[in-house]
């Protein structure tokens, strides 16, 4: 035989039996396999093949069924509890043929503990005419945002919603800090207040 038909008789098998590409399973918020108590999650399950409505879809969780078939390919998911961790796995009934795919599995971990940020700081001491440097941080895991607040907690300082988890402070109070991420949005449990003073400025006499 042929390199030629070799090939062709390859490709036919892999096109013709449904299996040109594997199913994928993937997350949305795709940033951490770890989540928290609270927190949303959206599996999305793509045959890859096809149209999208070609296909049924179900989840697997630790090989049960978890989510039954259904001609949506997003399967929305509140972590309730420890239990929700698991191993997680899609499958695809294409609805003319009955033929089947099932995807890659994703391992994800929730915890029940809700995080609670922490602000520190360089020195609670600010120089006259200098800053200082904040830093707002959290437990492993990624895709935060920082909140800051200053003197009262229901007041923002100096905005929401910042990637970066450190910023520089010029002038005294109470500083705390909280940690977001997701839609909807998650909140951590706000930081201990880190009281900031001011160096005195002395006039000096002739």
């Amino acid at each position: 035989m042929s390199e030629v038909s070799v090939f062709t008789v390859v490709l036919c098998t892999l096109l013709c039996t449904g299996h040109a590409q594997d199913a994928v399973l993937t997350t949305v918020p795709s940033w951490s396999s770890l989540f928290f108590i609270g927190e949303f999650v959206t599996f999305k399950c793509d045959m890859n093949e096809g149209k999208d409505t070609d296909w049924e879809y179900k989840i697997n969780k630790d090989g049960q069924d978890f989510f039954s078939y259904r001609i949506n390919k997003d399967f929305k998911l509140k972590m309730s509890s420890t239990g929700d961790s698991g191993e997680y796995q899609c499958f695809g009934l294409r609805m003319s043929s009955r033929d089947t795919k099932k995807s890659n599995t994703l391992s994800i971990s929730v915890l029940a503990d809700k995080p609670r940020a922490t602000l520190t700081a360089g020195t609670t001491i600010i120089p006259v005419g200098g800053s200082v440097t904040l830093t707002c941080s959290v437990q492993s895991s990624d895709g935060w945002k920082y909140e800051w607040f200053r003197n009262q907690r229901t007041s923002e300082f100096p905005n929401r919603d910042q990637q970066n988890r450190d910023i520089r402070v010029s002038h005294g109070g109470i500083y705390s800090c909280r940690v977001t991420r997701g839609n909807p949005i998650y909140y951590t449990d706000i930081s201990d207040d880190v009281i900031m003073k001011e160096t005195p400025k002395f006039s000096n006499l002739v």
